[in-house]
């Protein structure tokens, strides 16, 4: 997908230099292949290297704490500290996706049976969209409001990189099989902040074992919040965020 952080710049503020950027074939960004974490991870650092800076705080949001927890572990020495937000963790069974997949269709509700139809064939671009943003209603939790938000998310609508997502989801599939990803993680000595919201439809015990993980970690839980927490807790979410960071600058940009 393509850079969704506006809200999030604007709830951190004037006192910390936000840098986003669409990834490698999605949104405006006009990259094309290889899709590969390693890839992925590359472009991250060279956004670095273009800030000028040797340290940077990082925040990854959805598959953007997979990558910004991938990136810390090939180059801790470059992260000052991690928030990792509404992340699915380091099972490699994945055994939240059931749950995940049974909640998709619960909060869909009405427009359940549109959405299976859409997602069982192909799409104009036009159904793209609106396969999108009914799935995007379930990251909210009040259904009163939830499909405003989506649509929010998806105006303007740059498309989502199919080819890319099937890449990028495999391989990190691979990675959690082929690698202890635990042990890993008990050697990263990166300060670490977990940001959860209770409502997520990806249960949010699955990222119990990462937290367990981990030598330096601070979790927040933010009640009534679903997948995209800074939307439904905003006060919270800031609050957290800018606690830790400043509890935890050590002279990154």
């Amino acid at each position: 997908m393509w850079d969704y952080f506006d809200d999030v710049v604007r709830l951190l503020g004037d006192g910390v230099r936000a840098v986003r950027w669409d990834q490698r074939g999605c949104g405006r960004s006009a990259g094309d292949g290889p899709y590969t974490i390693a890839r992925f991870i590359a472009d991250l650092d060279a956004v670095r290297v273009s800030c000028g800076v040797e340290r940077v705080h990082l925040l990854g949001h959805s598959w953007g704490a997979t990558l910004a927890l991938r990136y810390a572990l090939v180059h801790p020495e470059r992260v000052a500290s991690l928030s990792y937000v509404s992340g699915t963790g380091v099972d490699p069974d994945s055994t939240w996706k059931p749950t995940y997949a049974r909640e998709v269709l619960r909060r869909i509700g009405a427009d359940a049976p549109r959405w299976q139809e859409l997602e069982s064939r192909d799409r104009t671009p036009g159904e793209e969209r609106e396969h999108a943003v009914l799935q995007w209603t379930t990251d909210f939790v009040d259904p009163a409001t939830a499909r405003e938000r989506a649509e929010e998310f998806a105006t303007p609508w740059w498309g989502i990189n199919y080819v890319c997502s099937a890449a990028i989801n495999g391989e990190a599939k691979r990675f959690l099989v082929d690698n202890d990803v635990p042990a890993l993680c008990r050697s990263l000595a990166v300060p670490t902040l977990i940001v959860d919201g209770d409502r997520d439809l990806r249960p949010r015990w699955a990222v119990d074992s990462l937290e367990r993980s981990l030598p330096d970690v601070r979790r927040v839980t933010l009640a009534g919040a679903g997948h995209i927490p800074w939307a439904e807790d905003p006060a919270g979410f800031r609050a957290a965020v800018l606690g830790f960071l400043a509890s935890r600058d050590g002279g990154a940009s």
